[in-house]
């Protein structure tokens, strides 16, 4: 390790505080260096005084969403009774919501590249580097560097800068920019590249079936690209890539190719050696069965830190599994040398980062006054020009827009998924729309699901007379909310009872038009909609633009940034 050259840049000051603070450590505190962990809310302090009670002294505690004040409050506390300053990560993949539930929801990564534009992408990273920063966030696990080339894949999707590499690594590295000017350090991920195989990594171990050559041309390229723009760190994912692993180890056999977070080869030999990264490698969640399912655990968790990854990110059972790192020692599973040069690059991010400085001066947490930055003016002003420009008309082959009320006054409206954001919680997105297109005068009637229930839904009047039923309406509108999400094996729409009642059959008896806010590929659904568009984050900023876009005040500006038509001819017509 060289600590002075990228991506660490460490004067003399600062090696002495890494080199004398590891020279300070014991073998246990050594070993909780090497753990993340997860808090949720306002019991982070308490958990980690417990975990500390009981000689646990994490390198990490990874905040899910939660109210601002609340963050920062937590942060703060936590800071205050760590020995060595903590990396806090979050997950500011789409704006300063990732930590902070009153931050801004800028726009999905998909909608940026939509625009084609790297300026918003490096706004992206201003406002999750900023309002991250304002709740005591360090550390950002993005950008997303997957490529999108499998529309099967149930997460990269609009986590994703789409499929084009060059644009992927145009966006990331502008996102990069605007984060690292912030003081935050960007994790890409998924290595060794996700968005290839159908699957999902929570749960089985995925494949990038790529060529070497492929591999070179494509996810390496943008890799490469990021390690020289001066990523600090990088995000080692339960995704195996046989055809390198096949180069690498000559002989290896197919029950020994594991995935990145347990692959020497992948870790050392192509991501330290051939492509020249310095900096730190986080694993993905452990829990996630991609990387459970491998190996059997005593011999996976001081594996992966012997296979090269550097720290360990969130636990099943931390006393379990710190104990098994420990045995892991024990057993020469892990040596003592990999060991320090894991912690040595965790300490070195923490005093790239400044975290001993302001540990020294207080700063590492700013007064409640930094929270104004949360969806401030700028910001709010920077997503709605981004929303504005990535809105995508995929098509419009029966030429029905502009929407006129004069002329298509009553609206019939399908509503699909849109259960309130992740989860289930929040307020449904489509009530937004609604009002949107009431306010330009539209009567707008919501399809009741709930009427088509039970026995009695064969005699409803849309069973048992769909076009006397439709007859009330002058155009059909979907609004379709259908978020890809970890542990979903597909995202596919599933239709109503009975009959598929909500299914675009009569696309030719009523003018018909689509909107997705939340996947780009809903047309292999429904290639008969002649009007489709795509917009990409279920944010009022974006739901706005649409309503303008539909009824003529804005013109459609997003380009497609993904085949939405997923290789289907008549999807086109």
């Amino acid at each position: 390790m060289d600590l002075k050259a990228k991506p660490f840049y460490l004067n003399d000051a600062d090696i002495r505080w890494v080199e004398s603070t590891l020279a300070g450590m014991d073998r246990k505190e050594k070993v909780g260096q090497l753990f993340c962990l997860m808090f949720m809310g306002e019991d982070g302090a308490a958990y980690l005084r417990q975990l500390e009670a009981d000689g646990i002294r994490p390198g990490g505690m990874l905040a899910r969403t939660m109210p601002g004040i609340v963050a920062q409050n937590t942060v703060r506390a936590m800071q205050a009774q760590a020995k060595i300053p903590l990396l806090v990560p979050a997950n500011l993949e789409r704006g300063g919501d990732g930590m902070a539930a009153d931050g801004t929801q800028f726009a999905n990564p998909l909608q940026i590249a939509a625009t084609d534009d790297e300026t918003h992408a490096y706004r992206l990273g201003l406002i999750a580097g900023r309002e991250g920063r304002a709740v005591g966030c360090n550390w950002a696990f993005a950008p997303v560097i997957d490529i999108d080339y499998n529309y099967h894949n149930p997460i990269t999707n609009t986590r994703t800068y789409g499929s084009d590499p060059d644009r992927v690594l145009r966006m990331a590295k502008a996102y990069m920019k605007g984060l690292q000017e912030c003081g935050l350090a960007v994790s890409i991920k998924h290595w060794p590249g996700d968005g290839v195989d159908g699957r999902d990594q929570h749960l089985l171990t995925s494949v990038n079936t790529l060529s070497v050559e492929e591999w070179d041309a494509t996810y390496g390229k943008v890799y490469q690209g990021m390690i020289d723009a001066g990523a600090r760190t990088v995000m080692s994912a339960h995704i195996m890539l046989p055809a390198y692993s096949r180069k690498l180890r000559p002989g290896i056999q197919d029950t020994e190719i594991h995935p990145a977070t347990l692959a020497d080869e992948l870790n050392n030999d192509l991501l330290r050696g051939q492509l020249g990264f310095n900096g730190l490698v986080v694993s993905d969640a452990t829990p996630m069965a991609g990387f459970a399912a491998a190996m059997r655990r005593d011999l996976s968790v001081p594996g992966m830190i012997a296979s090269g990854v550097d720290m360990y990110l969130f636990s099943v059972n931390i006393h379990k599994e710190f104990q098994m790192m420990l045995d892991g020692i024990e057993k020469g599973i892990l040596t003592e040398a990999r060991l320090d040069e894991a912690v040595t690059r965790i300490l070195a991010l923490k005093a790239s980062l400044k975290l001993h400085k302001q540990q020294a001066d207080g700063s590492l947490v700013p007064g409640i006054e930094a929270l104004s930055v949360l969806q401030c003016e700028q910001h709010q002003a920077w997503a709605r020009e981004c929303a504005d420009l990535g809105v995508t008309l995929v098509k419009d082959t029966q030429h029905l827009l502009p929407l006129d009320p004069a002329t298509h006054k009553r609206v019939l409206l399908y509503v699909l998924g849109d259960k309130g954001g992740f989860m289930g919680e929040g307020k449904p997105t489509h009530e937004r729309f609604v009002t949107r297109l009431e306010e330009n005068g539209f009567e707008v009637t919501k399809f009741d699901y709930d009427a088509m229930r039970g026995p009695a839904a064969w005699g409803s009047p849309i069973s048992r007379d769909p076009l006397g039923f439709l007859s009330n309406f002058d155009v059909v509108l979907y609004y379709a909310s259908l978020t890809t999400a970890s542990n979903q094996t597909a995202v596919r729409i599933t239709w109503g009872f009975p009959m598929g009642v909500d299914v675009p059959k009569f696309v030719h008896d009523i003018p018909t038009a689509f909107v997705s806010v939340a996947n780009p590929y809903h047309l292999q659904d429904v290639p008969m909609v002649k009007t489709f568009v795509n917009a990409y984050t279920p944010s009022e900023y974006v739901i706005d633009a649409v309503v303008d876009k539909l009824v003529g005040k804005s013109a459609f500006k997003g380009i497609n940034p993904v085949d939405p038509f997923c290789g289907y001819w008549d999807a086109r017509l």
